[in-house]
């Protein structure tokens, strides 16, 4: 296990799972996608409306309660706090690491409501000197794809060029055009990953590429709020070394404390 020494102690760039009791696991994934059903474009269906199976929280080995099926879509049950996540919340990934593939799905959010959508994401377990363990937040280690009501949250105005509007890597590259439908509608979204290069494509349009571990991606990173000496020191690191050793990681959907809606979230393997 590669450790990264830190002044307040170590971090393991490894892949946790949180047990009950708060135990870690050390087994592989457990999702066989063999047994996933696949549809007429040959992506295999990652959630069918009916079933939870395959999915558990960020650190948990369950799915947390306030993700629920509703209506045959995968709901969020926001508290309104944000990213204060309450012992319920947390982030969901999908039990199993992708390298190269192409992911689409439905998504429609409140108003004034913030998510995103991870990728190539690892479960990160620090200690500190004391021998106190904890599970560093998933958006260290991962690209996102925002989730957000541009017209109401005050996050799309921040950034830079709308940087973090719908669909952009979040505080890195705007989605251009920015076509997003209003809170309350459905949008499509879909992300291919194929040897480094990342497109986000939002209703339909593609609305951004970009390209791992080259320089420009680190560029990115350092001129972003996960820069060298910022307030995630972890993150450099961990982003510019994406998807550790064999560069695959897993699929996440954000709590951020605020309603929201996923349907038709299906995959197609690209290796």
């Amino acid at each position: 296990m590669k450790k990264i020494i830190l002044g307040l102690g170590c971090i393991a760039i490894a892949a946790v799972i949180a047990a009950c009791g708060g135990s870690v696991k050390t087994t592989p994934e457990v999702v066989d996608l063999s047994t996933f059903p696949v549809d007429e474009e040959g992506f295999t269906v990652l959630f069918n409306g009916e079933s939870l199976n395959g999915w558990r929280g960020y650190g948990k080995d369950k799915v947390p309660g306030k993700w629920v099926i509703e209506d045959g879509t995968l709901k969020f049950n926001g508290s309104g706090g944000g990213e204060a996540q309450e012992t319920d919340g947390g982030d969901l990934i999908f039990d199993y690491k992708f390298k190269n593939f192409e992911l689409k799905l439905d998504w429609k959010i409140s108003k004034g409501g913030n998510s995103g959508i991870f990728y190539l994401a690892q479960e990160i377990q620090s200690t500190d000197r004391d021998g106190n363990t904890r599970f560093e937040p998933i958006y260290i280690s991962a690209p996102e794809y925002q989730l957000l009501d541009n017209e109401n949250h005050p996050d799309a105005k921040l950034g830079i060029d709308g940087n973090r509007q719908a669909a952009s890597l979040y505080d890195m590259i705007p989605a251009v055009p920015q076509n997003a439908n209003p809170a309350g509608e459905w949008n499509a979204a879909s992300i291919l990953v194929f040897k480094g290069t990342v497109v986000h494509n939002q209703n339909g349009e593609n609305v951004l590429e970009y390209h791992l571990w080259t320089d420009k991606w680190n560029d990115l990173i350092a001129n972003s709020k996960f820069k060298p000496g910022g307030d995630f020191p972890l993150a450099y690191e961990l982003l510019t070394n994406l998807g550790g050793e064999n560069r695959e990681g897993y699929i996440g959907l954000q709590d951020h404390g605020d309603d929201i809606w996923f349907r038709n979230i299906r995959i197609k393997v690209l290796d």
